[in-house]
């Protein structure tokens, strides 16, 4: 199994991860991890995310694709059935080759793909921790998505995206550790 491959059978998993926690949403207004969003909030940034992918991965600019998308409907699980299944079909069919043009900068394809994964994974926790749904998330994720997150330990901090990382011990669970440095209280 090549890297590229590996990171494509991590999506899948983490949009089965995202979807059994969303399967359970009772409250779309409760509070989550992330102070500003709502579930509904935080779900709707999600699916938003996955709208993307076939646009970028197709060689659209950032412009280009967000001409062709559309407002989701306000049915956020039959929006996420759909986009997560064009954004899964979409990273099948790219050749890890491909070079995508990110807001930020032009990337490798398995760049983006970690990148997606890990947003996906961090996000299934909040809105897990967010519905009272159990909050463990699949251990070959977390240790994925820790090779993206911990080298960036200090960048995370200063970019103004997450919250300070929370203390914890060098000996804390692995998952304990990612929501951590996320600045996320496990």
């Amino acid at each position: 199994m090549t890297e590229h491959s590996d990171w494509l059978a991590l999506q899948k998993q983490a949009h089965r991860e995202f979807a059994t926690r969303l399967g359970v949403v009772t409250d779309w207004d409760a509070p989550t991890p992330d102070t500003e969003w709502s579930v509904r909030d935080l779900v709707r940034h999600v699916v938003e995310e996955q709208q993307w992918v076939p646009q970028l991965l197709a060689g659209r600019t950032v412009e280009q694709a967000r001409r062709e998308l559309r407002p989701l409907d306000d049915d956020l699980r039959a929006e996420w059935r759909l986009y997560s299944l064009a954004a899964t079909t979409a990273w099948d069919a790219a050749s890890p080759t491909t070079i995508v043009s990110l807001s930020y900068d032009s990337v490798p394809v398995t760049d983006y793909l970690r990148e997606q994964v890990s947003d996906v994974t961090i996000h299934s926790w909040d809105l897990a921790r967010a519905v009272g749904a159990p909050e463990r998330l699949d251990l070959a994720l977390v240790e994925a998505v820790w090779t993206v997150f911990e080298p960036q330990r200090d960048t995370l901090a200063a970019s103004g995206l997450y919250a300070p990382p929370v203390p914890l011990p060098d000996d804390a669970p692995l998952q304990s550790r990612l929501l951590a440095i996320t600045g996320r209280q496990p």
